[in-house]
Order: C-alpha cells, then structure tokens, then sequence
C-alpha cells in the first residue's frame, strides 16, 4: 500500500522518535585522535591549516591525552617529528626516538588511555619519503627493515597498536614476524591497508613536516581510480596478518569502507583526514556551514559506510556533543 497508508514521516516527528529509530549509532569510543609530538618543552605550536590542531611537545601531549581519556575518546595515534632527519629514516626505530618517548610517557601518565603508533619513514627522512631511496625510487624490500624494527621500538615503548602507513608491499608480514621474534604476539596491526596517493594531505605534511623533497608518493600510495585493487591491498594484508585494516581517505572513498565492510569479517577504520578536516572547518570559519552538524554529519557517513574506528581531529568536539 502506498501513500496515504504509508507515511514516512510519522517516525521523523520528534527528536525522541528519531532518537528511537535511529539506524547508526555514534559513540566517542569509536574516535581516534591524531597526534603530532615534537621535542622540547612546554611546546604548543599550531598548525597554520589545521586550526585547533597543534605540534605537542611531550609535556603537552601527555596533557591533551588526560583530556582525551576523560572523554571516553577511543584512543590517540601518534606522529613524530624528530630532532634531525637523515636517508635512513633512523629517528623511526630509534629506541630513543620521539614516539617511542611520547608512549613511555603516555602509558606513565595516562594509564588506559589506548595508544596507536603511525610506523612510516616518511617523518624522519631527509627528502621526505617513506622508504629507502634507489635510483630515485623507493626500494620497497629495503625498507622493509626500517619498519619492522620501527613496530618493534614502538612495541617495546608500550604501544598498544602499531599502523604501518607506507603502503610498502609485504609490509605487514615482516612486521608480524620482528614483533612475534621480539615476544610481542599479542600486539596488534592496524594497517593502512588502502592508502590513496590523495590531494587531501596537504595540511597533514605541514604539520608532520614530512613533504617529500623530490616527485611524488604515487609509485606506493594508491591510484584513486582503483576500487578492485583496494580490495585486494586488503586481501593481501589480512592474509600477512593484520587485525585490522584502514581506508585512507575516509570522504572521497566510502563507497570502498562499504565494500570492505561487506566481504571482510575483521575491524575496519578510516581516516577523515587532514584535508578534510581543514576544508570543513575553512567553510565553518567563514559561516558557511553550522559547525556542530556538518561535524556530526560527517563522523556519521563514515560510520554508516562501515567504519568501526575513525581517525578523526574532530574527535575532542564530536565526543562533547555527544556527551
């Protein structure tokens, strides 16, 4: 029967029927809040495109992470930047290294607060890229290396989760092995199982300073175009061994979250990423968009097309207004 019978609009008449009806359910548990740590003390240096967003010397970050676990926010992933940066990406798997520091304090300080660390080169190279350098290319077996004893430094830190960004092949599998050899099983990996060679980084390589010297990230990140090939880079890392996957960006792909949602049976994250962020918040700045709902709106999307997890710098305000 149709309309007049049928009438959509009787559950839509109220907030507490639309509360009641309600399809995707938001929480601050399902937030992850990116973090940027930077040497020194009692630094709190902002992000000139990402307002709100700030370089966090160690001091301070172990203060923004007592506010994130007093708002139930799921956890923080952590990004580094170093002293100094050099061709082997040293600072990276350094035991000594700013992240690994950052999580010996966090887990001091911030008990139960879960932590996530970003293992990538790209930080702590000196032109920028995310691997070892060959004639011009990344050398993707090389690099190997590098992130397998980044995952570990991180692991024996206190990680709670290493995510592997480079989009190296096979990478997930040798970080399995260093940290299964090193005695860390139980350590999960939340790999960026389908990063895209994007235009949306560009505020995040500000605040990470970690834009690459010399051409592009196109020859490892992915090409936009490829939906299929997503879903194989996915295939391909659960089979290594990660525990979870992630979809990187999160707006211009959730037609591929809902597809990894639909055949994959393990925790899927994404990231709404820097662009994003800085994009949404140009047009809120200006008046053009109301802050709370397009906030919402959009957190509610990538839940929606299946995302478990969202990496998210909106994280601290989403998790308010939903308190």
């Amino acid at each position: 029967m149709a309309f007049p019978q049928h009438r959509m609009r009787r559950l839509r008449g109220s907030e507490a029927m639309r509360r009641l009806v309600r399809e995707t359910a938001l929480e601050p548990s399902n937030f992850v809040l990116p973090l940027f740590v930077c040497p020194g003390e009692e630094i709190r240096r902002e992000i000139g495109s990402m307002p709100g967003n700030y370089q966090l010397s160690i001091d301070q970050l172990v203060a923004e992470c007592g506010e994130v676990r007093g708002l139930g926010i799921g956890g923080i992933i952590l990004f580094g930047i170093p002293e100094a940066k050099d061709e082997h990406a040293s600072g990276a798997y350094d035991d000594n290294g700013i992240v690994q520091g950052a999580v010996r304090a966090i887990k001091h300080e911030v008990p139960g607060l879960l932590v996530i660390t970003d293992v990538c080169n790209c930080e702590y190279t000196s032109h920028g890229h995310c691997g070892k350098v060959v004639d011009g290319d990344v050398d993707n077996d090389a690099t190997l290396a590098w992130l397998a004893a980044a995952a570990v430094s991180h692991a024996r830190a206190g990680a709670d989760i290493v995510a592997p960004s480079d989009m190296m092949d096979g990478r997930v599998a040798a970080i399995r092995k260093a940290l299964d050899d090193a005695g860390f099983p139980m350590t999960p990996i939340l790999s960026y199982a389908a990063k895209f060679a994007s235009g949306f980084y560009g505020p995040f390589r500000e605040a990470a300073e970690s834009a690459p010297k010399f051409g592009d990230r196109r020859s490892y990140q992915m090409d936009p175009a490829n939906a299929r090939e997503a879903m194989r880079e996915i295939e391909l890392d659960i089979e290594e061994g990660a525990d979870m996957i992630m979809v990187k960006p999160a707006m211009p792909y959730l037609d591929l979250i809902r597809l990894a949602r639909d055949r994959y049976d393990v925790p899927i994250a994404a990231y709404q990423v820097s662009g994003e962020y800085s994009m949404l918040m140009a047009a809120i700045e200006r008046g053009w968009l109301e802050r709370d709902r397009v906030i919402l709106e959009s957190l509610t999307g990538i839940r929606r097309a299946g995302a478990r997890i969202i990496l998210t710098y909106f994280a601290k305000e989403a998790a308010r207004l939903l308190s």
